[in-house]
């Protein structure tokens, strides 16, 4: 597990292969394995694999011309009618994206977390594209698909930014 969440990277460079839909499913099934606030699990997630419907995911996040060439894109979404504990859905959402990506890696696959929340644009023109009920918003956007790229993983430990029992 150490090896996954070290060698993890952003990846922004995909061929043209496609994902099966069981490795999309058990992506999926990670990202609902993720901690969340009392347990309430407030997400939601929209699997897109049209292009056409990925070029204009892509015109509406402006970083997410990556989009134009994965295969498929995961929106994480969060239901504020399932929120136990007021203001911690994007807290839970945020622990399902990066489930998410790690579960994406170990199939060897690429990805990258497109972020939507805070974003009031984003989340408004993805709310309307995708047509969210008014109690659910688009929190993060994941592109997913075979490499192009395998950049370096490197070193990130720095013992100067651990503090014990206080500052």
């Amino acid at each position: 597990m150490l090896e996954i969440l070290k060698s993890r990277r952003s990846i922004r460079n995909f061929n043209s292969g496609t994902v099966e839909y069981k490795i999309i499913e058990d992506i999926l099934d990670a990202g609902m394995h993720a901690p969340s606030a009392r347990n309430q699990q407030p997400w939601h997630f929209i699997v897109i694999t049209e292009k056409e419907k990925m070029d204009t995911l892509s015109e509406i996040h402006p970083y997410a011309q990556m989009l134009k060439t994965a295969a498929a894109c995961i929106i994480v979404c969060a239901d504020l009618n399932l929120e136990k504990s007021q203001g911690y859905s994007a807290i839970d959402c945020a622990a399902a994206t990066q489930n998410i990506l790690l579960a994406a890696h170990s199939f060897k696959l690429g990805s990258v977390w497109l972020g939507v929340y805070p974003r009031e644009e984003r989340m408004t023109a993805m709310s309307s594209l995708l047509s969210l009920p008014e109690h659910v918003f688009a929190f993060s956007m994941i592109a997913i698909g075979y490499p192009n790229e395998n950049p370096v993983a490197t070193g990130r430990f720095k013992p100067e930014r651990i503090h014990y029992q206080g500052w």
